[in-house]
């Protein structure tokens, strides 16, 4: 009944996941690869939450 209130973890990932990528994108145009390897890292282990959400449904 209440299940319409209840908030999709993986639609907060998604975004999360996104807006990691991006500004890997600008740290990577600016120049800082060190930046961009960070940040690309983290957005992979995001991407590998949704995963594991995707396989528990």
């Amino acid at each position: 009944m209440f299940g319409i209130f209840k908030k999709d973890p993986q639609k907060k990932l998604r975004k999360q996941y996104d807006e990691k990528l991006e500004e890997a994108m600008h740290a990577q145009r600016r120049g800082d690869i060190k930046g961009y390897a960070l940040l690309t890292a983290e957005a992979e282990s995001i991407w590998a939450e949704i995963l594991q959400l995707q396989k528990s449904d």
